[in-house]
């Protein structure tokens, strides 16, 4: 029988799972996701095999019944399951061994992250219940900012609000930190200065020194910082205020635009995918591209305020790894710090997209978040074997 180590990715309507064989580092046996959960045609789709369909109605609970089956039928004996958890607040600078009160801490920041925080916490109490003597990890998106210094972190709000809770936490941490434990290999050494753009449906940028975490452009929540496929990005609290005092929208009203009807979805009206985004004539699809180029140059420009410089420009996640002309036109605005690129290698998808003469080396690089949870839970294991 097979030993493995489960990663588990809860999202609304999709349960991600892979299995990775423990080592140095673990690596991946199979993967797979459960898509359409909540509707009537959930179907278990293992990569390299032909989807399934699920009887309906398929929760998560269902879901991970699914993926535990599965396990069995490969003769695979799990160790342990560790968990994406979006949000860990300030309590949590670390992956850790889920217990009870665990639990109750994390149900606690729900309202920080509503879009992910239930749905990650429901795959982590269906598995207690499913199986209660399995180990289960909790490794958090948040956990790799807290790093930063601490104005970074901070509002400037009234001290009391700070305490409360209402500061700077950051996310995409697992995907900040597999690229920062990647770059050396890939680049020849650890560059000092990092700028990297995790872009996708979700999207941040975050500044590495030395591979450590000192800005990045989500802040109190996920909806923070540059454009996404529907979420706005920065926005004046002030029109925040104007929603609900100017034109009378309930806070369910102002939650469902803000999360699910802004971003390129609600600037193009059209989509929230960038392929389609792309390979779009209508006017509407263009202004929605631009928008979201223009403002991730800038905040390349803030970030590298915040590092004094930038030695290297590291593009990952969906947009990243996948349009190069998104790729073009940030590195075309972002000349101004001696980002040089090469059309060809650019074009071609090349880990290394820039000139050699270059000031600044820009990277292609795929981040592994299941990778990175994989670790965090085989290490918690051997330091707490029980």
């Amino acid at each position: 029988m097979e030993d493995a180590l489960l990663v588990l990715n809860a999202g609304s309507s999709s349960l991600k799972f892979a299995l990775f064989a423990p080592g140095s580092p673990p690596r991946r046996r199979a993967r797979g996701r459960v898509e359409g959960l909540g509707g009537e045609k959930a179907r278990f789709h293992v990569d390299g095999e032909e989807p399934k369909p699920m009887p309906p109605p398929a929760g998560h609970a269902q879901a991970l019944a699914r993926v535990l089956e599965w396990v069995q039928e490969r003769g695979t004996r799990l160790l342990a399951a560790g968990h994406r958890i979006v949000h860990g607040g300030t309590d949590y600078a670390a992956p850790v061994r889920v217990d009870e009160a665990v639990r109750s801490a994390l149900q606690r920041l729900v309202p920080l992250a509503p879009l992910h925080q239930p749905h990650n916490l429901a795959a982590v109490e269906a598995l207690a219940r499913q199986c209660p003597g399995l180990p289960q990890v909790a490794c958090f998106d948040t956990a790799f900012h807290r790093s930063q210094p601490e104005p970074a972190q901070c509002f400037a709000l009234p001290r009391q609000l700070t305490a409360a809770g209402v500061r700077r936490y950051g996310f995409h941490g697992l995907s900040y930190e597999y690229i920062a434990r990647a770059l050396p290999a890939v680049t020849g050494g650890l560059p000092h200065k990092t700028l990297v753009a995790h872009l996708g449906n979700g999207a941040s940028l975050c500044a590495l020194k030395d591979g450590r975490s000192v800005a990045t452009t989500m802040g109190f929540t996920p909806l923070d910082g540059v454009p996404m496929g529907t979420r706005p990005g920065s926005l004046d609290p002030g029109a925040v205020l104007y929603l609900f005092q100017g034109l009378g929208m309930s806070v369910a009203q102002v939650e469902d635009l803000l999360y699910h009807r802004s971003g390129l979805l609600g600037v193009s009206g059209i989509s929230h995918d960038m392929r389609t985004l792309l390979a779009s004539t209508d006017p509407r699809a263009r202004q929605a591209v631009e928008l979201f180029v223009y403002d991730v140059a800038r905040a390349v420009g803030s970030l590298a305020a915040a590092l004094g410089g930038v030695d290297a420009l590291v593009f990952t996640a969906g947009i990243g790894e996948h349009a190069p002309v998104i790729r073009e036109a940030i590195c075309r605005q972002a000349a101004w710090l001696g980002v040089e690129l090469d059309p060809a290698a650019n074009a071609e998808g090349r880990t290394r997209i820039s000139t050699g003469d270059s000031r600044v080396a820009v990277w292609v690089i795929p981040t592994d978040e299941e990778s990175m949870i994989a670790r965090h839970t085989q290490a918690l294991l051997e330091t707490e074997p029980n």
